[in-house]
């Protein structure tokens, strides 16, 4: 049992606890906070000396939070989110946009819109200290739940009722073909022409995959995997040399790689992309402001190119 009523906490040790959880490692924690690990894991141990309880499992290189530490967790963050509430309601009685906010998204959407949107972003509010972070769906579900993130950049299906979901982007899906290839003229093709074909596809665990087995399965195409890869990258180089076709969507698309592009006309051959939050919590003036600009933004972004 946690002994809070004796307990005097200091805001950096919260900031460190937090660290240390989302990195997963002390020595990344003082990287990003800034200070010698020792120092760091001392405040994190006297933290945990004064709670009567340990908050982490250190296991060899790696650490683990304990059930206490789970539970001390979201109140360690939502004590953060006050301080940074505080700091913003005065920054923003001055006029000027404050805060930490913190931003998700899944490797096939970070690469490309996180450059543009960010930039942009810090340039209009420089006193907005932005955090990014690249991770699969089911992990940056779970930071939105925990308060690890303030939003996360996600493709459509979703089904969670805690979110809330702003649309950002919906695209067209490309098939990615050989110079050679007997479709590669075409304009546009339905997936039913694919039928046959070796596919090199991202492995399990990315949400396009998902999406592409999806719009296949609709069309009755049952795709014969011949390689499999974790980025986008690896998978158009794969075709270029021959190993098979794909399907990438349009923001994906590189005509610097000796593929061809076609686009397919099939009605469900689109990807939704979406800025998610948890539903009902509350957000600092910077957080709000990284909404909006998502929300206005989203119209005005080009398939690779940055904000018009």
């Amino acid at each position: 049992m946690l002994g809070i009523d004796c307990v005097y906490m200091e805001l950096n040790q919260l900031r460190y606890v937090c660290a240390v959880e989302e990195t997963g490692s002390f020595s990344r924690a003082a990287e990003r906070c800034q200070i010698a690990q020792p120092s760091l894991s001392q405040q994190v141990l006297k933290l945990e000396e004064d709670l009567g309880t340990k908050l982490f499992d250190r296991l060899g290189r790696g650490v683990r939070l304990t059930e206490p530490g789970r539970a001390f967790l979201p109140h360690a963050r939502a004590i953060l989110e006050e301080v940074d509430r505080a700091r913003a309601s005065i920054a923003s009685s001055a006029g000027g946009v404050s805060g930490t906010v913190s931003l998700g998204a899944i490797p096939t959407v970070a690469p490309y819109l996180i450059p543009p949107y960010t930039a942009a972003f810090t340039k209009r509010f420089p006193d907005a200290r932005l955090r990014i972070v690249e991770e699969t769906t089911p992990v940056l579900i779970e930071s939105l739940r925990t308060l690890a993130i303030d939003f996360a950049l996600l493709a459509l299906p979703l089904r969670h009722k805690d979110l809330a979901l702003q649309p950002i982007r919906t695209e067209p899906l490309f098939a990615v073909l050989p110079k050679t290839h007997p479709l590669a003229t075409k304009e546009s093709l339905s997936l039913a022409e694919l039928r046959g074909e070796s596919f090199v596809m991202l492995r399990d665990g990315h949400c396009f995959r998902d999406l592409s087995l999806s719009v296949c399965g609709s069309a009755r195409v049952k795709p014969n995997i011949a390689f499999e890869s974790g980025q986008f990258s690896s998978v158009l180089g794969m075709v270029a040399a021959g190993i098979g076709i794909s399907i990438v969507p349009e923001m994906a698309v590189d005509r610097g790689v000796a593929c061809r592009y076609v686009r397919i006309r099939d009605s469900g051959a689109v990807r939704k992309i979406v800025l998610a939050s948890l539903r009902g919590r509350y957000f600092n003036r910077a957080q709000e402001e990284l909404a909006g600009w998502f929300r206005t933004g989203g119209r005005r972004v080009k398939k690779a190119g940055g904000i018009e």
